[in-house]
Parts: structure tokens; C-alpha cells; sequence
């Protein structure tokens, strides 16, 4: 197998860890309720306490990985986020008052979570290049879509042994991840040594200087998109259970249809762009006003299975967002600040999920039609703010550099870069040394010496 394609093994269930860290939870919040009898306060921070500690640390764990490299803060990430889950499980296990400790667990996981996806997504960004680089972010935000799509049904069930199983499975989860990360995964050696703070953190704000224009309304579509993901799925959730009765696994199932439409357009999505910008901007663009137009429709729908049919309209325009966002964020930025900038990218749209199901349920107590009169103006707001600043300078950078190509070598360069990294075509011996050799000095030491040669033999002959 190619080393790209076991890479990419290696990185895709790290997102999955990271989001079951609350969904898995959401379907047996009631019994833990009842079971170490909390108020409904109480029952909410077991939630708040993982996404509060994971927006902290999420920025430092994106600094240490530029510092002291990638693959050593996931691999304790993922440590302290299955020992989190740990402390919780024992203590529920052990104490008769275990609430306390069960907080302190959750902390611990939300510290360790901050470490996982964001990284893994910058990770990817040094590991591949190109078509490939696309593909691989498009699988790991498909691996982030169907940890959604499976932890409510996954929740239901472990809840149906005990309901701390949750919490006790969460070791066994990140172990499994560990392991394949750890054989699979091979991080490429830094060439640089890392700056000092001071100098990083002016590299950060001339990132964000120099692309800012667009960077910033990128990270608020990035949150916007979960916002309202998780805010309607929140809504839906309550509808199915207080006024059709349907619960437990198979309202799970009801939940992940448009999530499961949104985990393939995800895929789909991350095969097409490759590394067109310009395509990846129309693609959001588009998907933006697929989440106004499936909100307005819901707005005037009533039943809840034409309703689920209407939202799928906006996973499938999530799906178009999310990775397009995730490659152009991560191509606007060089490898030593990479960390940091998809770590910040990752809070702002931790934030949308944590913020997510209180805003609906403010709004729903309006109306029905004002949430998602909102929700949807909203989104037409930020779909023409992507028409007007949603333009990456790099991609004008790549579209001069591909026009000294043909369309045929372009062609088929980003064919062989899909079939690398699917261990399909492995790159050649050569083409490897060439790889590296570019990589290191910014040149091919051995084609300069040819054409030295070669310029030596042209002035013998004259």
C-alpha cells in the first residue's frame, strides 16, 4: 500500500473522534438526568464543559503543532481525550455522587478534542499537495460528517447496556484511532526550526493581513454552516419526540438522513474540486443559498417527514461548503503557521455548534417562523458577502502557474495525484527524489547539473 494511501487511513478517523464528543452524549442526557438527579442546568454543562475547554485550547494546541510538530500532539490529544473519557466512566462506575468528577472527565476531554481534528486537518495539508490535498480534506470532513450521522445511534444503543457505557467507550474509540494513527501515519521532518512566539505570532497577523478579506468571512460560513446544522437537528429532534413520539434508535435514524446527505456530498465534493480555487468559491457560494432556500421552504412546511425532506436541501449544500473551506484555508497559509490557522478556523466553528441549539430554541419560542426566517436570512447575508469578498488571492496565484501548462498535463497531473495517493499508481523511484529533492533546496540538484552540462557541451562545439 502507498504511503499516501495509508496516510490517509491513518488521519480520517481522528474527526471522527473529535465530534462524537457530544453527539453520543445528546440521546442519553435524560437518563444521566434522572439517574444522578440534576437540574436541567446541571444536565446542559456536561455538554458546555467539553466545548468550553475544547475553544480554549484549541489555538494552543494549534501553536504547539506548528512548534513541535503534528503527529505528537494528536497522538496526547487522543491520550488525554480517552482518558477523560475514562475518569467519567469510573466515577459513574464507583461513586454514588459522581457528578463532580464526571465534569472533571468531561473537561479533560474537551482539552484532548482540541488537539484532534483541527491538527489532523493541517496535518493533511502538509502531507499531500495538489488534487490529492483536496481529496484527502473532503474524506476527513466525510468522516466528520458520519461521526454525526452515527453517534446518536451509536449513543442509544451503548445506553441500552448502562448509561455511563458512553463515556466508558470513549478510551476504547480513541485507542482503536491511536494505534492506526500512530503505524499508519508518517509526518515529514521539519526542515525549519520553529519561530520564537513573538515572531509567530506577527507571521499570524500577516496572514491575516494579507488574506483576511476573505479569511474571515471563510472561518463565519465555516460556523454558520454547523450553526444551523446542529440548531435545526436540535429542533427536528424535539419535534420527533414530543409530538410523534418516535425515540430512542429510530429517531436516531430519522436525524441521520440529512446528515448522511451531507457526509456524501462531502465526499463527492472533495473528488471534484481538486485544487480549482475559483471552482471551490462558486461551490460555496451556491451551497450558501441552497441553506436560504431549504430554510424559507421549511418556513411554510408542516409535517415532519416533508420537513426532514426539505433540510436535506441544505446538508447537501453543507456538504458543498465544508471542504471547499477546509482546502482553501488550509492552501492560503505556509506549513509553520498552518496549525495555528486551522486551529482558529476549528474554535470559530466549535463555537457554531455550542451555540447552535440554545439560539433555535430562543427564536422557536417566538415562532416557528421566525427561526427559520432567521436562519435563512442569515444565510442569504453571508451567501452574497461569498459573491463580494469571498476571493482567495492564491487562487489567482495557481491559475497563472497551471496557464504555463496544458490542459492535458494538468489533466494529467491531478489523475496521477488521485491515483497516488488511492495507492493506485505509486509514484516512481525518480519522480520520488525529484519530490523530496524540490522539497528540500527548492530545486533538482541533478537536472541543474545536467543543464550545466549540457550548456558546456553546446560551447565545445562552437
Amino acid at each position: 500500500m502507498a504511503q499516501n494511501a495509508k496516510n490517509l487511513i491513518g488521519l480520517t478517523g481522528i474527526p471522527l473522534v473529535m465530534v462524537l464528543g457530544n453527539s453520543m452524549l445528546i440521546p442519553v442526557l435524560p437518563t444521566m438526568k434522572a439517574k444522578m438527579h440534576l437540574t436541567s442546568l446541571q444536565t446542559s454543562l456536561l455538554i458546555t464543559a467539553f466545548s468550553i475547554a475544547a475553544g480554549i485550547v484549541i489555538p494552543f494546541a494549534g501553536y504547539l503543532s506548528d512548534r513541535f510538530g503534528r503527529k505528537i500532539v494528536i497522538i496526547l490529544s487522543l491520550v488525554v481525550y480517552g482518558l477523560g473519557g475514562l475518569v467519567a466512566g469510573l466515577a459513574a462506575l464507583w461513586w454514588d455522587k459522581p457528578y463532580s468528577i464526571i465534569m472533571i472527565g468531561r473537561v479533560l476531554q474537551g482539552i484532548g478534542a482540541a488537539g484532534t481534528a483541527p491538527i489532523a486537518m493541517a496535518l493533511a495539508g502538509d502531507l499531500f499537495k495538489g488534487a490529492s490535498e483536496s481529496k484527502a480534506l473532503g474524506l476527513m470532513e466525510t468522516s466528520n460528517g458520519l461521526g454525526k450521522v452515527l453517534s446518536p445511534i451509536f449513543g442509544s444503543l451503548l445506553a441500552l447496556i448502562s448509561w455511563y457505557m458512553v463515556f466508558l467507550a470513549f478510551p476504547i474509540i480513541c485507542g482503536v484511532v491511536l494505534v492506526l494513527f500512530l503505524f499508519l501515519t508518517k509526518e515529514k521532518k521539519q526542515e525549519k526550526q520553529p519561530l520564537p512566539i513573538k515572531q509567530y505570532l506577527h507571521s499570524i497577523g500577516q496572514v491575516f493581513k494579507q488574506h483576511g478579506k476573505w479569511l474571515i468571512p471563510a472561518f463565519f460560513i465555516g460556523s454558520i454552516c454547523l450553526f444551523t446544522l446542529f440548531g435545526v437537528l436540535f429542533y427536528l429532534s424535539d419535534l420527533l419526540e414530543e409530538k410523534y413520539k418516535i425515540d430512542g434508535v429510530i429517531k436516531g435514524g430519522f436525524l441521520a438522513i440529512p446528515l448522511l446527505v451531507m457526509s456524501i456530498a462531502a465526499y463527492v465534493t472533495g473528488l471534484i474540486i481538486k485544487k480549482k480555487l475559483g471552482l471551490m468559491r462558486w461551490f460555496v457560494i451556491v451551497g450558501m443559498f441552497m441553506l436560504c432556500a431549504s430554510y424559507v421552504l421549511a418556513s411554510f412546511v408542516k409535517g415532519a417527514y416533508a420537513l426532514i425532506g426539505i433540510l436535506v436541501i441544505g446538508s447537501m449544500g453543507t456538504g458543498l461548503i465544508l471542504p471547499c473551506l477546509n482546502s482553501m484555508i488550509v492552501g492560503a497559509v505556509q506549513k509553520a503557521e498552518r496549525g495555528m490557522i486551522t486551529s482558529l478556523y476549528s474554535g470559530v466553528r466549535f463555537i457554531g455548534v455550542a451555540v447552535g441549539p440554545p439560539i433555535f430554541t430562543w427564536l422557536l419560542g417566538i415562532s416557528r417562523t421566525v427561526m427559520f426566517s432567521s436562519i435563512a436570512g442569515l444565510s442569504l447575508v453571508f451567501g452574497v458577502v461569498a459573491i463580494f469578498f469571498l476571493k482567495p488571492k492564491q487562487a489567482q496565484q495557481q491559475t497563472q502557474a497551471a496557464g504555463a501548462q496544458s490542459p492535458k498535463d494538468q489533466e494529467t497531473k491531478a489523475w496521477r495525484q488521485v491515483s497516488e495517493i488511492l495507492g493506485i499508481e505509486p509514484q516512481s523511484t525518480e519522480e520520488k527524489r525529484k519530490e523530496d529533492a524540490v522539497e528540500k533546496f527548492g530545486f533538482d540538484p541533478n537536472e541543474l547539473i545536467k543543464q550545466v552540462l549540457s550548456g558546456k557541451k553546446e560551447k565545445e562545439k562552437n
